[in-house]
């Protein structure tokens, strides 16, 4: 399980919006490595996962474009069925609390890749008298 950064973007819902963002990065020769874009009426979100987080962000600042950055976790699989719902599964037990998820696999690939982002643990609050 690596750490990595995901980039929530809102874009309007129009024609170009999420190749505006990809031609800012690729302008700045930065590797996208995972993308899920959403849109409902005239609004969407983007969420993207970079090779080089901080290249990334100097890319989004430089074009003036807006977003959020979380702290996500990006995760290999074997890409056969059923291997998704057992690292799920894990995870349950582990309480996390699932806030985005994307995954993909090639057809064919032998690997999958998901990247999810959770909700942080309470931090434990000591009282002091």
């Amino acid at each position: 399980m690596a750490k990595t950064k995901q980039f929530t973007i809102p874009v309007d819902n129009q024609p170009g919006a999420v190749a505006r963002i990809a031609k800012a990065l690729g302008d700045s020769k930065v590797n996208i490595l995972a993308l899920l874009g959403t849109a409902e009426g005239t609004s969407g979100i983007v969420q993207l996962v970079a090779e080089d987080p901080k290249k990334a962000k100097k890319a989004l600042d430089a074009a003036k474009i807006v977003y959020r950055e979380t702290p996500a976790e990006q995760h290999e699989l074997p890409n056969k069925a059923g291997a998704l719902a057992q690292y799920l599964g894990s995870l349950e037990k582990k309480g996390v609390n699932l806030n985005s998820i994307h995954a993909t696999a090639a057809k064919g690939g032998k690997k999958a890749v998901v990247v999810y982002t959770a909700e942080a643990a309470p931090k434990a609050v000591t009282a002091t008298a």
